[in-house]
């Protein structure tokens, strides 16, 4: 990985949605700032993390990464290829190259298609293969590929369990044949017993097809175990970027460390030790969020200083990054 340019590259990446008022004649009084700024690359066969408490815009990051929503600001690469200024076949091109496996495995995939329509139908926008027989050959042998069978192909989604259906997500996902996919929490809304299964096989599939992934996700134990670097995110920035090792064993912001503090330990003894880190008041609103630091209102160290400026995104350690004024 080392030596070559990354195959992602984002730079102050901006996503606003407008709050709007009235019925007939709308105006707007507002923007729920979801992503406010962020900046990280990917390197070619990386898995990078990206985590948070819910509503800090680690989705809306994922979805305006591969365009899904327009960014008002910010400067986003894939494999070269501008994806804010793309139009027409490099438009198509990237959508090729950059796929997404969505959180929900039920509402992800259309009730009315069979299997065979909803892995193939990359492969029909694509144009990759010219006849109906070679689409029904490639969908067979993706569905192989993540461990289903291939003579299911003609069933609808109904007719499968969640972890199944997921599966077949993974199946759409790939049969572009990508270099990079944005994993939008997919293990979230699986029975536990099916997770392991389903994070397995994203690993095998790196390993075989050399991905590169964006791993969006809650729980920070199964981060640990499939990311390279993890980066946390609260109320639309990021706070702490770092190799996953480093930033379990020695986080730097007040809240990774309280992030941390919440992963259950397997041994009873370390666990009645530890002391949790219990953050007090409610996250501020993204609409209006408070001024310096994002964090400084809920942080158990913050001071007035906290609260004025905000601050600078700076190299702490060796590939470690935070943005901390007591860091």
């Amino acid at each position: 990985m080392t030596g070559t340019k990354p195959l992602v590259i984002v730079e102050n990446l901006v996503k606003h949605f407008p709050v709007l008022r009235g019925i007939v004649i709308q105006h707007k009084v507002g923007a729920v700032r979801a992503v406010d700024g962020i900046s990280f690359n990917i390197e070619r066969g990386e898995t990078l993390g990206l985590v948070g408490e819910s509503g800090c815009g680690k989705t809306t990051a994922g979805r305006t990464l591969l365009g899904l929503y327009p960014a008002n600001d910010g400067l986003v690469t894939i494999d070269g290829h501008n994806i804010r200024t793309a139009r027409g076949k490099e438009m198509l091109l990237i959508r090729r190259t950059a796929q997404m496996i969505f959180q929900d495995p039920y509402a992800s995939l259309n009730p009315r298609w069979t299997v065979n329509s909803i892995v193939s139908e990359p492969l029909r926008v694509h144009h990759l293969l010219r006849t109906e027989a070679e689409r029904i050959e490639r969908v067979e042998e993706l569905m192989g590929l993540v461990g289903l069978n291939g003579r299911l192909i003609n069933r609808f989604p109904h007719e499968f369990s969640g972890g199944q259906r997921q599966r077949i997500g993974v199946a759409r996902a790939l049969a572009s044949d990508p270099k990079f996919i944005v994993c939008d929490e997919p293990i979230s809304a699986l029975d536990v017993s099916i997770q392991a299964q389903v994070v397995n096989l994203l690993e095998d599939l790196q390993d075989r097809l050399g991905l590169t992934y964006l791993f969006i996700a809650h729980d920070l134990s199964m981060v640990r175990h499939i990311c390279d670097r993890v980066a946390v995110m609260y109320l639309g920035v990021i706070v702490e970027l770092a190799d996953r090792n480093e930033l379990y064993e020695h986080p730097l912001h007040p809240y990774s460390k309280s992030l941390l503090s919440a992963v259950p330990v397997p041994d009873p003894k370390k666990e009645r030790a530890r002391q949790r880190i219990i953050l007090t008041g409610d996250v501020p609103s993204p609409i209006n969020p408070p001024s310096g630091c994002r964090f400084h209102p809920r942080c158990p160290i913050a001071d007035a200083h906290c609260g004025q400026e905000i601050p600078a995104w700076r190299l702490v350690a060796p590939a470690h990054w935070v943005a901390c004024h007591k860091a």
